[in-house]
């Protein structure tokens, strides 16, 4: 039965009255902080441990993203047909063995680059499953009053979980090295996985194609789905442009501020955790911007309007100089965060819940796909014109990037439209 809406304002906020909610977020935040302090020590681990180069350190970055190019469209139909917090679970257990496993390897004297490369793609598959089961199972646990708040807080916390990992991360690589410091990103999966299991709702049965139906037809479901509405279309286009250069810039961003701006490990993860403050800011600030302009021009607010101030970035120099890398850095974060919760609210009230793993999966396929196709470009043209160069390239098009979404119905709406109806959806 749903709550009324009197009655919702006076039990207080959703972590407040909601258990399973709160235990869920608990999980995920303590995910995001591990995966935040791994994005500055893996890559300082590659730099500093085994003395990788430039290309080698972008197809390090590239290794996580990989999996949604590989598994990223079956992983749809897949979560689609189990129940979400099972795979969520599974998904814990083995990205924490796969931590444990680099310390380990480190201590035995028997750590390469190799195995690095293989931890980085078998923590992104399992990414892949998490992130599309956690997607379509909020749903399930929410109210559809409750989402936008729900999706509000997750991905505030998260924002806010990146600032304390990244800045925390260089000073856990200083004080226990860089390879000793992965440890916590093995405690916070064992952390994550304890709050899931500790969720007291349980789905129903998945209510939508059999296990008998053909893989392939699945997939072609959700494909055809997403090509023909126009708004899953041009939200997905978007989402592989931004973050084809998105993961550019990020798979050189502490080889450029280690090398090209000289700051020790421990300033970096200060500094990147001070620029991702704009995430918290956009957190906070996204469902009253929503509210008042409406969402389909929030939309195009924080995607367009807010990363014009990316390419600051590429002019960080050691000093007065890092605001420039504050203000670039803290505005892509801010329209990342406010972007993506418009985005996630939209989709999981948009499309019918029994499609919505698939739909999820096509677009993140495509733009999370990007990811490492932007990484290798970014240690490609890196070798070839050097780090800085490259910075300015590849954060001159994250505002580019967002120009697709003016040539889309959302650009002439205040508000991005109700669900689809079930018809629309066959």
């Amino acid at each position: 039965m749903a709550v009324n809406p009197v009655t919702r304002a006076a039990r207080g906020g959703l972590l407040r009255r909601h258990r399973d909610f709160r235990q869920l977020w608990y999980g995920e935040t303590a995910g995001k902080f591990g995966a935040s302090v791994t994005s500055v020590l893996l890559p300082l681990t590659a730099v500093s441990v085994l003395h990788a180069g430039t290309f080698a350190v972008s197809v390090l970055n590239a290794a996580s993203w990989v999996p949604w190019l590989v598994i990223g469209l079956p992983a749809g139909v897949w979560v689609d047909r189990l129940r979400r917090r099972t795979v969520m679970l599974v998904c814990d257990a083995v990205s924490c063995a796969l931590f444990l496993s680099v310390p380990a390897a480190a201590w035995l004297g028997a750590l390469g680059i190799g195995q690095l490369l293989v931890v980085a793609l078998l923590a992104g598959t399992a990414a892949v499953f998490f992130q599309t089961a956690y997607t379509a199972y909020l749903p399930s646990l929410l109210d559809t009053a409750d989402q936008a708040e729900g999706n509000a807080k997750l991905h505030g916390s998260a924002a806010a979980a990146q600032i304390a990992g990244t800045g925390s991360g260089g000073l856990i690589g200083q004080a226990a090295g860089a390879v000793g410091g992965l440890l916590t990103n093995a405690v916070t999966f064992l952390v994550s996985f304890v709050c899931v299991a500790r969720i007291r709702h349980r789905e129903a049965a998945p209510s939508g194609p059999g296990p008998r139906e053909p893989l392939a037809e699945g997939v072609r479901a959700g494909v055809l789905l997403v090509a023909r509405d126009p708004y899953l279309r041009s939200l997905t286009l978007f989402g592989a442009c931004s973050n084809l250069v998105l993961g550019g810039f990020q798979a050189l961003l502490v080889l450029f501020l280690v090398r090209e701006v000289g700051l020790s490990s421990g300033a970096v993860g200060v500094l990147v955790g001070i620029g991702g403050a704009g995430g918290v800011l956009g957190a906070l600030l996204v469902r009253r911007v929503a509210a008042g302009i409406g969402t389909a021009r929030a939309l195009l607010l924080f995607e367009l309007g807010v990363p014009v101030l990316a390419p600051l970035m590429a002019l960080a120099r050691d000093g007065a100089g890092l605001a420039f890398f504050v203000i670039g850095y803290g505005a892509v974060s801010l329209g990342v965060v406010a972007g993506n919760i418009v985005k996630a609210g939209f989709l999981q009230g948009y499309c019918p819940s029994d499609v919505l793993g698939r739909v999820t999966a096509c677009s993140s396929f495509l733009n999370y796909g990007t990811l490492p196709l932007g990484a290798l470009l970014a240690g490609a043209l890196g070798t070839l014109l050097g780090v800085r160069p490259t910075m300015w390239l590849l954060t001159s098009g994250m505002p580019l990037a967002a120009l697709i979404l003016c040539g889309a119905p959302i650009r002439s709406r205040r508000d991005l439209p109700a669900p689809v109806t079930a018809a629309e959806a066959d």
